[in-house]
């Protein structure tokens, strides 16, 4: 059979109605509506915190908790010398990155790390260079030209 609008039909469960509770006993949730005999969750007003467990000491709780995260941190994303020299090109600046496939994100800064050898010159534009990746540039007769990215520190 062809299917057209004269025979299309929903699929299953896609026009099931919003669950009305406390309307008695004929909607099927009469009663108790749905919050079971006596308990805490039974009485009107209650609720309960995130993760409670009854008494006992919640999980967040038990877990121990090391260290402390530096939300003032900057992110780079690191790109090694190996993958640009696989690329073949003489230059490559802050757009190529991502549009390469290097970086995620056009926004994202951009770290240098030496891992790998150049053997051509290449005038590479980014954020920051490792020592050895900047002196590695500069041997293979290219340049390393640092980009400013994130704002400087106020100085007081």
């Amino acid at each position: 059979m062809a299917k057209n609008l004269s025979n299309l039909r929903a699929p299953r469960n896609a026009n099931t109605g919003r669950k009305r509770v406390g309307r008695g006993m004929g909607s099927g949730m009469g009663k108790t509506s749905t919050r079971g005999h006596k308990g805490q969750g039974s009485r009107s007003g209650s609720s309960l915190m995130r993760g409670f467990e009854g008494g006992q000491m919640p999980l967040h709780r038990r877990l121990p908790k090391r260290g402390f995260t530096n939300i003032f941190r900057t992110e780079y994303s690191v790109v090694n010398l190996d993958r640009i020299a696989e690329l073949g090109v003489s230059e490559i600046a802050l757009d190529d990155y991502c549009k390469l496939g290097l970086v995620a994100s056009k926004r994202s800064l951009v770290k240098i790390l030496g891992s790998g050898d150049l053997k051509k010159a290449i005038t590479v534009y980014a954020h920051k260079f490792s020592k050895s990746a900047a002196e590695k540039i500069e041997k293979a007769g290219g340049k390393a030209v640092v980009v400013g990215g994130e704002a400087a520190p106020a100085v007081a």
